[in-house]
């Protein structure tokens, strides 16, 4: 989505607007696409050429730099929009806080698991000392408690 167009005006009016304020766009608010981006760019989006582009190399923004474009851009389009993106902003940070305390709660399942692995080996191990006594020979035994006496025939 193009910045110029949420902000209903002319991409090189916006261009012009953060040209005149760099100092409020240090690299971690905005920079400059490399021609090799370009390329990967029209490729992956099937754009036709980088003429599509405008002809001139686009501009990246980053989270604040969208935000900080609301104060260059001073109508009331663009305080309206900054509203939607903080708004959107917060929301993204609230699923991945949410997330992350799955991740924690996963993990922590995992280590039940693994742990109850560990005692499931343990069980086994015991399991198979028990068979492997077994399975030598008893010696013969008297029984005791109540035996049935064979008849013998008359």
């Amino acid at each position: 989505m193009h910045l110029a167009e949420i902000y209903n005006v002319e991409t090189r009016a916006l261009k012009q607007a953060v040209r005149r304020n760099q100092d409020l766009f240090p690299d971690d608010f905005m920079f400059v696409l490399t021609q090799e981006e370009i390329d990967w760019m029209v490729s992956h989006f099937v754009i036709p050429s980088n003429q599509s582009l405008g002809g001139s190399i686009p501009f990246a923004f980053t989270e604040a730099g969208v935000a900080m474009l609301s104060s260059v851009l001073k109508s009331k389009r663009a305080k309206q929009v900054n509203i939607y993106i903080m708004r959107a902003f917060v929301a993204l940070r609230k699923i991945v806080l949410d997330n992350s305390d799955l991740s924690i709660e996963i993990e922590n399942i995992k280590v039940k698991i693994g742990n109850q692995e560990k005692s499931i080996e343990v069980v086994f191990q015991y399991l198979d000392e028990l068979l492997k006594n077994k399975s030598t020979p008893e010696p013969d035994r008297k029984f005791i408690g109540y035996q049935i006496k064979k008849k013998t025939s008359v």
